[in-house]
Formats: structure tokens, C-alpha cells, sequence
């Protein structure tokens, strides 16, 4: 069954689901943790629609292709198309506000890495976008000052704040909008801090932005 858009409410949001834009390395202790430089311009790269899949109910981790590493991120929703945006138009443009993960196959995006390719098998393979309900912007508040926390099986896995973005969400949705345009259904992942993971099939996840949003799902 085709996945819709929904917000927190039930109510279906009417948007087609498009294409992810992602940024890499957004926070610098996430880019320390992985050993990487910090990029002086923001790194993208695409997950298809074929990654989104709702995260209120269990999610497949892939167990053929090696370790799959968690990393927890604040999602935007686009309602209304974007190109070589201005910040009253994002801010027109914002749908929801919600959290993601961007499922990342860490040994494939290793080798990848060191040969020099495109990262797309690592991290837009199908599944590969797990994305909650959304709030309206309204409710959801500063964008800036996002609690973003993930606990596995318990334990507190990544507990971060989108105020230590490297690139805020404004500019960098303008950023993204220079080079691809943005559509309604889209969605932005805006980078994840640090202490992401390996999930396995069998974890329980407990996803939470600020206080609004929480959601409880499991890996098989």
C-alpha cells in the first residue's frame, strides 16, 4: 500500500510523497564520531520515494548487505513547490515539521567511500526512510530549538538540539533549492547528531522531537 503523509492528528496531510533531500555531516560531533572533515558547503544527497515507509509501524532492516546504522534526524515537510527559495517562501512552504531516520548501510557507504562512488546503495535503498506523523509548523515551534532523542531498547542512543546545526534549516533548504526544486510531498532530513548505531531486527525504538512528538517502533 502506497504510504501517505499524515499528521499528528490522523488527518492525511494531501501531499504526494516525493523525493528526501538529506544533508550529510550537519553536526560536528556526528562528523567527529565517523572520523569525517566538516564540509564548508552543505553535502546532499537524494533518498527516492521508494525509501519512505511510516515509522509508527515496524521497519525492515536489510541483514544482507552488513551492519545498518541508525541516524536520527528532524524532518520537514514541503507543501508548495521551491526554487532558488527566498526565507518568506520556505517559510510558506513548510508543511510539517517531524522526525526521520535515514537508515544507512555503513560497511556498503564505507567502500563506496574509499573507491570514490555516489553513496545512493548505502543509504536510498527501499526502507531506507523511516518517517513519523507531522506536526504543523505552528504547534511544532522554533526549529532551531528541536530536542532530537532516539533510545534503543532503553538506552539513550542520540540526544541532540537542531540549535548546533551547522547549516540552520532555512538556509539550508535555500541551499538545496539552487540545485533541486522542491516539491510538495518532498522531505527534507536535516542532519543527525551524534551517537548513531547499528540497529538490528528485534530493537525498540522510542523517536522523539521536543516534547510533541513521540513515536515507538520496532526493527525486524
Amino acid at each position: 500500500m502506497q504510504y501517505k503523509h499524515q499528521y499528528i492528528d490522523g488527518v492525511a496531510a494531501d501531499l504526494p510523497v516525493g523525493k528526501v533531500v538529506c544533508v550529510g555531516r550537519n553536526y560536528a560531533d556526528h562528523a567527529a564520531e565517523l572520523n569525517n572533515p566538516i564540509p564548508t558547503t552543505p553535502m546532499l544527497f537524494i533518498k527516492p520515494s521508494t525509501a519512505v515507509v511510516p515509522m509508527a509501524e515496524s521497519f525492515t532492516v536489510p541483514v544482507d548487505f552488513g551492519s545498518v546504522h541508525f541516524e536520527t534526524e528532524m524532518a520537514i515537510l514541503i507543501g508548495q513547490p521551491l526554487k532558488n527559495a527566498t526565507h518568506d517562501e520556505i517559510e510558506a512552504a513548510i508543511a510539517g515539521v517531524g522526525v526521520g531516520l535515514d537508515l544507512t548501510l555503513r560497511e556498503v557507504q564505507g567502500k563506496l567511500k574509499e573507491q570514490g562512488y555516489p553513496w545512493e546503495k548505502a543509504k536510498g535503498f527501499d526502507g531506507s526512510c523511516p518517517l513519523s506523523a507531522f506536526l504543523e509548523p505552528s504547534v511544532a515551534g522554533d526549529l532551531q530549538d528541536q530536542h532530537i532523542r532516539l533510545t534503543v531498547n532503553g538506552q539513550v542512543r542520540q540526544d541532540g538540539n537542531s540549535s548546533l546545526m551547522l547549516n540552520k534549516v532555512y538556509p539550508l533548504i535555500a541551499y538545496m533549492s539552487h540545485y533541486f526544486t522542491l516539491l510538495p510531498g518532498d522531505v527534507v532530513l536535516t542532519g543527525t547528531p551524534a551517537g548513531v548505531g547499528a540497529v538490528n531486527p528485534g530493537d525498540k525504538l522510542l523517536v522523539e522531537l521536543g516534547d510533541k512528538l513521540r513515536v515507538a517502533t520496532q526493527a525486524i
